[in-house]
Protein backbone atom coordinates (compact mmCIF):
# COMPACT_ATOMS: atom_id res chain seq x y z
CA UNK A 1 0.00 0.00 0.00
CA UNK A 2 2.94 2.56 0.93
CA UNK A 3 3.98 1.88 -2.85
CA UNK A 4 0.46 3.10 -4.22
CA UNK A 5 0.90 6.00 -1.81
CA UNK A 6 4.14 6.97 -3.16
CA UNK A 7 2.77 6.56 -6.77
CA UNK A 8 -0.18 8.43 -6.22
CA UNK A 9 2.11 11.68 -4.63
CA UNK A 10 3.80 11.61 -7.42
CA UNK A 11 1.22 11.40 -10.00
CA UNK A 12 -0.47 14.68 -8.35
CA UNK A 13 3.47 16.58 -8.68
CA UNK A 14 3.87 15.51 -12.67
CA UNK A 15 0.33 15.34 -13.82
CA UNK A 16 0.05 19.32 -13.66
CA UNK A 17 3.18 19.42 -15.55
CA UNK A 18 2.16 17.25 -18.43
CA UNK A 19 -0.84 19.04 -18.83
CA UNK A 20 0.80 22.73 -18.68
CA UNK A 21 3.71 21.62 -21.60
CA UNK A 22 2.20 22.29 -24.68
CA UNK A 23 2.99 20.04 -27.58
CA UNK A 24 3.77 20.08 -31.00
CA UNK A 25 1.09 19.34 -33.21
CA UNK A 26 1.30 19.04 -36.96
CA UNK A 27 -1.75 20.88 -38.56
CA UNK A 28 -1.74 20.82 -42.13
CA UNK A 29 -5.21 22.88 -42.83
CA UNK A 30 -5.51 22.07 -46.67
CA UNK A 31 -3.73 25.88 -47.53
CA UNK A 32 -1.04 24.43 -49.54
CA UNK A 33 -2.78 21.15 -51.30
CA UNK A 34 -2.13 22.16 -54.43
CA UNK A 35 1.60 23.53 -54.24
CA UNK A 36 3.77 21.74 -56.57
CA UNK A 37 6.23 22.01 -53.67
CA UNK A 38 3.61 20.11 -50.94
CA UNK A 39 5.60 16.81 -51.38
CA UNK A 40 8.48 18.45 -50.73
CA UNK A 41 8.21 20.32 -47.79
CA UNK A 42 6.16 16.77 -46.40
CA UNK A 43 9.54 14.79 -46.84
CA UNK A 44 11.78 17.62 -45.23
CA UNK A 45 13.60 16.77 -41.96
CA UNK A 46 16.56 17.65 -40.06
CA UNK A 47 18.57 15.40 -37.63
CA UNK A 48 15.79 16.31 -34.57
CA UNK A 49 13.52 14.17 -37.05
CA UNK A 50 10.51 15.64 -39.42
CA UNK A 51 9.95 19.16 -39.82
CA UNK A 52 5.99 18.79 -40.80
CA UNK A 53 4.73 20.82 -43.36
CA UNK A 54 4.65 24.37 -45.02
CA UNK A 55 1.75 25.02 -43.20
CA UNK A 56 4.01 24.23 -39.94
CA UNK A 57 6.94 26.58 -40.89
CA UNK A 58 7.07 30.01 -40.48
CA UNK A 59 9.05 32.24 -43.01
CA UNK A 60 11.21 34.90 -41.62
CA UNK A 61 12.66 38.13 -43.53
CA UNK A 62 16.28 38.41 -43.86
CA UNK A 63 16.53 40.93 -40.79
CA UNK A 64 14.62 38.11 -38.36
CA UNK A 65 17.88 35.71 -38.54
CA UNK A 66 22.03 35.85 -38.82
CA UNK A 67 24.62 33.44 -39.10
CA UNK A 68 27.82 33.54 -37.26
CA UNK A 69 30.98 31.65 -37.52
CA UNK A 70 28.58 28.82 -38.91
CA UNK A 71 25.95 28.92 -36.46
CA UNK A 72 22.60 30.36 -37.39
CA UNK A 73 20.01 32.13 -34.99
CA UNK A 74 16.26 33.18 -35.39
CA UNK A 75 14.29 35.95 -33.79
CA UNK A 76 10.74 34.43 -33.42
CA UNK A 77 8.01 36.85 -31.41
CA UNK A 78 10.71 39.52 -30.67
CA UNK A 79 13.32 36.73 -29.34
CA UNK A 80 16.49 35.63 -30.51
CA UNK A 81 16.71 31.56 -30.19
CA UNK A 82 19.80 29.89 -31.09
CA UNK A 83 19.12 27.06 -34.01
CA UNK A 84 21.14 23.66 -32.61
CA UNK A 85 22.95 22.65 -35.25
CA UNK A 86 21.44 19.26 -35.45
CA UNK A 87 17.62 21.45 -36.87
CA UNK A 88 19.73 23.36 -39.59
CA UNK A 89 18.42 21.65 -43.19
CA UNK A 90 21.15 20.74 -45.69
CA UNK A 91 19.67 20.12 -48.68
CA UNK A 92 19.08 22.51 -51.19
CA UNK A 93 16.37 25.53 -50.33
CA UNK A 94 13.47 24.96 -53.02
CA UNK A 95 11.34 27.45 -51.90
CA UNK A 96 13.91 30.06 -51.74
CA UNK A 97 13.04 31.68 -48.36
CA UNK A 98 14.28 31.38 -45.07
CA UNK A 99 12.15 29.06 -42.98
CA UNK A 100 12.20 28.02 -39.54
CA UNK A 101 10.18 25.55 -37.45
CA UNK A 102 9.82 26.75 -34.23
CA UNK A 103 8.49 24.21 -31.03
CA UNK A 104 6.93 26.63 -28.65
CA UNK A 105 6.10 25.17 -24.78
CA UNK A 106 5.50 26.39 -21.42
CA UNK A 107 9.64 26.87 -20.92
CA UNK A 108 10.26 28.81 -24.16
CA UNK A 109 11.11 28.31 -27.84
CA UNK A 110 13.38 25.26 -29.41
CA UNK A 111 13.86 24.64 -33.28
CA UNK A 112 13.20 21.78 -35.08
CA UNK A 113 13.76 22.17 -38.62
CA UNK A 114 15.79 25.68 -39.87
CA UNK A 115 16.06 26.11 -43.77
CA UNK A 116 18.79 29.15 -44.55
CA UNK A 117 17.25 31.24 -47.41
CA UNK A 118 19.44 33.06 -50.31
CA UNK A 119 21.27 35.14 -47.58
CA UNK A 120 23.82 32.22 -46.95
Amino acid sequence: MDGWKRFGGRALIVLPLLLWTETAVGHDDGRYANSPLKPWFDSLKSHLGPCCSNADGVALADLDWESQDGHYRVRIDGEWVEVPDDAVITEPNLAGRTMVWPVKTLYGISIRCFMPGSMT
